[in-house]
């Protein structure tokens, strides 16, 4: 009889869900589409540690990459990106989709 007891206990631990400590049930994020991909990234208007986020990218090609938009102007297109050293086209299309050209503030 207690065998048993224990038994029906243990189940019916077993069968209640769990919560999160505060109490309310836990809700997981909606899944994202490709819809809501972050915004391609302005090589014209991003600071260094914006450009260090992007795939490939470390600080030494950050710092060139502002050193030529300032010694150059602004990037006429996302391809001008290959005039940096350290940028070749294996590089470049791996960010081809995660930057755009368009004019900074203060070139506009």
């Amino acid at each position: 009889m207690l065998t048993s007891l224990a038994a029906a206990l243990v189940a019916a631990t077993l069968s209640v869900p769990m919560l999160p400590p505060h109490g309310l049930p836990a809700q997981e994020p909606p899944p994202r589409s490709t819809s809501e991909r972050p915004a391609p990234l302005n090589l014209n208007a991003a600071t260094e540690a914006q450009l260090e986020a992007l795939p490939g990218i470390g600080p030494a090609t950050a710092t060139r990459i502002v050193e030529y938009r300032k010694k150059n102007g602004p990037f006429k297109k996302a391809e001008d990106l290959m005039n940096v050293k350290g940028i070749g086209e294996k590089s470049f299309l791996k960010l081809k989709g995660l930057i755009t050209v368009a004019p900074s503030r203060g070139d506009a």
